[in-house]
């Protein structure tokens, strides 16, 4: 569950601008997820959002600038993701693992056990295979986006 409401919050603050708490509860309800401001206030802390202010001057929450970094990396380094068992392979263009890798590790995935990056593969040891199928997906869906 808490997977999910993750991913929910960071879709949310995707979307559209969420200055409050109480808001982010309101739109996490309208998508079937009900949780107390003291679960959310945790989930806010594991995601390291923070708030700044968006170009309208206005507050909002959003991803720490590595997150940010992570995902603008994927879209011009990644050219696959796959799996077997608790292993995420990602293959990249020449030369652009170890910063990739370096990005990956900065967001701190829940799951990863430890990472390791040559010239164009990255290796991501996560605790189960179903770490590595949420993860790996996860990853395609921030290729797919960043294209």
């Amino acid at each position: 569950m808490k997977n999910r409401r993750h991913e929910e919050i960071l879709d949310i603050i995707a979307k559209r601008p969420v200055a409050t708490q109480e808001l982010l509860i309101q739109l996490l309800a309208e998508r079937g997820i009900k949780t107390t401001q003291a679960t959310l206030s945790r989930d806010i802390q594991q995601l390291s959002l923070v708030k700044q202010r968006d170009p309208a001057g206005v507050y909002r929450y959003t991803l720490p600038a590595a997150a940010v970094t992570e995902k603008s990396l994927f879209a011009e380094a990644v050219v696959s993701v796959d799996y077997a068992m608790n292993t995420i392979v990602l293959k990249c263009r020449a030369g652009m693992a170890q910063g990739t890798c370096a990005a990956i590790d900065s967001v701190q995935h829940e799951g990863v056990v430890g990472t390791i990056a040559g010239d164009d593969t990255i290796f991501i040891l996560v605790r189960s295979e179903s770490d590595a199928k949420k993860l790996s997906k996860k990853f395609r869906n921030e290729l797919l986006s960043g294209r």
